[in-house]
């Protein structure tokens, strides 16, 4: 009887062919398939946010918020979408000599502007539907106040928090990855996802909805007014435009995620399990 999921060391072996198909997308379905990944997380961040915006606790929001995003990295593996953060361990293919340096970057930057394109047009989807509208305004001004936040964070806490969450995010695809079946698959992603979001790390890919998002809503003052009622102050809503996006979240954010994927998952799965098997092979 087969075992219900590959080894480890299958599993990483398993990245290195993973690795060398990505590379190998053309330019146009790498960029749709991107879209496809960043609509979906942002379906995730939208679902998520609607569900919690009346709760008045901060630790039940986030358990239920983390048991509603994991909706958005299921949608991506099992239908085969593309995300950045989750590529991030195109870095194993790469320290394996399977891709070079500029198909990595290649599938990350072509991936990373469709991930956008697909998180900002759901962002304007929902402003254009009027459920921001929902209880009286609230879900908008709940919306605000969560991109107020984001913006409002040091580099180093934005960067720390990448780190954190993609490390997380990436141990749920690469657990995914060794599961044989769907329903594993679901149970893998769906543990990781619910303890990040519920301790409120930083994936850049969900800040391309939720503070465009935000964004957008700033700009009805029914909104607004139901922010300030949450505890946004004038100055926090000064901060929350596009040049503060980039810069105060979505650079750090992005950096912090492609150290914690990269580095503390590619790099030292790819260090303990193939490592010692390629100076095997050299040695013969």
């Amino acid at each position: 009887m087969d075992a219900p999921a590959f080894t480890p060391v299958e599993t990483t072996e398993r990245f290195l062919e993973t690795g060398v198909k990505k590379a190998g997308y053309s330019v146009l379905n790498t960029l749709l398939l991107g879209l496809l990944g960043g609509a979906f997380i942002a379906f995730a961040s939208e679902g998520s946010n609607a569900a919690i915006h009346t709760i008045a606790s901060v630790g039940l929001a986030k358990a239920l918020a983390g048991a509603l995003f994991a909706t958005g990295l299921m949608l991506v593996v099992i239908a085969g979408a593309e995300l950045f953060t989750g590529n991030m361990i195109m870095i194993v293919p790469l320290i394996g000599k399977r891709i070079g340096l500029g198909g990595m970057l290649r599938n990350w930057g072509l991936v990373y502007v469709g991930n956008f394109i697909g998180s900002v047009l759901i962002a304007a989807l929902i402003i254009y539907s009027g459920q921001f509208g929902f209880s009286h305004g609230l879900l908008g001004g709940f919306t605000i106040k969560v991109a107020t936040y984001k913006v409002g964070l040091t580099f180093v806490q934005a960067f720390t928090m990448g780190i954190l969450c993609n490390w997380l995010v990436c141990m749920a695809v690469w657990m995914a990855a060794a599961s044989k079946d769907i329903v594993g698959k679901l149970f893998a992603i769906f543990f990781p996802i619910w303890l990040f979001i519920t301790s409120g790390f930083e994936h850049s890919i969900a800040n391309m909805y939720y503070i465009p998002a935000g964004i957008f809503a700033a700009t009805d003052p029914t909104y607004v007014a139901q922010a300030e009622t949450l505890g946004v102050t004038a100055s926090a809503l000064a901060r929350l435009n596009w040049p503060g996006f980039l810069v105060n979240n979505l650079i750090p954010v992005t950096l912090g995620n492609i150290v914690g994927g990269g580095l503390f998952v590619g790099v030292i799965f790819w260090l303990t399990h193939l490592r010692k098997s390629k100076k095997a092979a050299e040695g013969k």
